[in-house]
């Protein structure tokens, strides 16, 4: 479903819905993080480190 949930007009019947802000359509490009180039590494040796000790652990 693509329907906002806050409607602006008059066809907002329930007072809470009515009492809502309108909704915020656009962030503004200062908002959006900086992108992580890296992220898939730190990931891959993040899982790589725990799958290690969990099965030296194991073994030994």
């Amino acid at each position: 479903m693509t329907r906002r949930l806050v409607l602006t007009d008059e066809a907002a019947r329930h007072p809470f819905r009515r009492s809502l802000p309108p909704p915020v359509t656009a962030l503004p490009t200062t908002a959006l993080p900086a992108r992580d180039e890296d992220r898939d590494w730190k990931l891959f040796l993040l899982s790589f480190a725990a799958f290690f000790t969990c099965f030296y652990t194991l073994i030994f």
